[in-house]
């Protein structure tokens, strides 16, 4: 069941919460709406299950090429996770899952037996089924979560759509439901959509991202597009850490930081400035510049507990920058606050900008 949605806009009073998104979801995608907060990945989520009406003279919801834009939520079949579970404290597991169906309408309920037979289905689909007695102040927050997804599948939608649904729960707890879930959709591949503002979980569990910034769509790609190939320098600023540098292009080359750069892509652009971004671990950190063009710091601070050695640097200009190098290197070549180190680029991101512009 594919999703689209086409030039969809909202505005809540003066505030436009979205500005003209139009966006496809392929039968059994698992896409994820990626963005700070008040970017408007929560209201389009909110929007494809019925529970917000867009601005008048926004286009078509289609699942499936079928308009819902005029059904009630209850007829669009959409599943939906929330971010504080919703679970009904008086009832057990087994009966918050099954509390939907059996208060559909007596010509479409299942039979008290189908009803325990799905319910169980779900629950060892989950793997909560030896918890089914549980009452939820009895239940971890994780466990919590995925009752709240069995409920969510009970209902058979035709999509699930998940708002930040490991918000509420601690990193550990968090990192383990990512890779129950991805296990769990690559097994049912019911089309899906998740809202969430932490970039790991968007980037490990995604088929796409969906990148939203101010109401619209900045990127949409794989993790490994829109981390790698950023399309604008928001999505580069916001995808995990990054140095910036301002600097000139001319040529076919930037200039920064008295270094320069190939930039072939660039080569019949007209000169003017440029932004120009670096990954710490693509700053190549050496004891000494062999004669070659690079950047001179001091260490300002270490941190090594980790698979990576991050290191907090200032240039002689006073610029702060980040850099990563390896636990083998960092015992090799041992570093301390206040070493003088060289930094050359091995890649770099430039985004050219008008001369106006800041």
């Amino acid at each position: 069941m594919s999703i689209e949605v086409r030039h969809m806009s909202k505005t809540f009073g003066r505030f436009r919460v979205l500005r003209d998104v139009s966006l496809r979801v392929e039968t059994g995608e698992l896409v994820a709406l990626l963005g700070p907060s008040g970017s408007g990945k929560t209201t389009l989520l909110r929007i494809i299950a019925g529970l917000e009406q867009p601005d008048a003279g926004s286009g078509p919801i289609l699942f499936h090429d079928e308009d819902v834009a005029d059904q009630r939520v209850g007829d669009r079949r959409v599943g939906f996770v929330f971010q504080h579970y919703a679970l009904f404290r008086h009832m057990t597991v087994f009966e918050n899952v099954a509390f939907g169906l059996r208060v559909r309408p007596r010509r479409l309920r299942p039979s008290p037996r189908q009803i325990r037979e799905k319910v169980e289905q779900l629950l060892h689909l989950v793997q909560l089924d030896f918890l089914a007695d549980r009452y939820p102040h009895q239940l971890s927050g994780g466990q919590r979560q995925r009752v709240a997804l069995a409920r969510a599948l009970a209902m058979e939608p035709k999509v699930l759509l998940l708002d930040e649904p490991f918000g509420s729960l601690d990193a550990k707890v968090r990192q383990e439901l990512r890779g129950w879930l991805r296990r769990l959709h690559d097994e049912i591949r019911l089309t899906s959509v998740f809202v969430t503002h932490d970039q790991e979980e968007a980037l490990e569990l995604a088929d796409r991202v969906v990148v939203m910034n101010e109401g619209r769509i900045e990127q949409i790609g794989s993790p490994d597009e829109v981390f790698h190939q950023p399309k604008t320098e928001f999505v580069i600023s916001f995808l995990g850490q990054v140095n910036r540098f301002h600097g000139r292009l001319e040529r076919g080359k930037v200039h920064f930081a008295s270094l320069q750069w190939e930039t072939p892509e660039w080569e019949q652009a007209e000169a003017c400035p440029a932004h120009v971004f670096i990954r710490p671990h693509d700053l190549q950190v050496a004891a000494s510049s062999n004669g070659q063009p690079a950047l001179s710091a001091c260490v300002q601070h270490i941190h090594s507990a980790g698979p990576k050695v991050r290191l907090e640097l200032a240039t002689d200009g006073g610029q702060k920058l980040l850099a990563e190098i390896t636990q083998e290197q960092y015992r090799t070549e041992p570093l301390t606050v206040g070493s003088r180190v060289f930094l050359t680029p091995q890649n770099i991101k430039v985004f050219p900008y008008p001369s106006d512009s800041t």
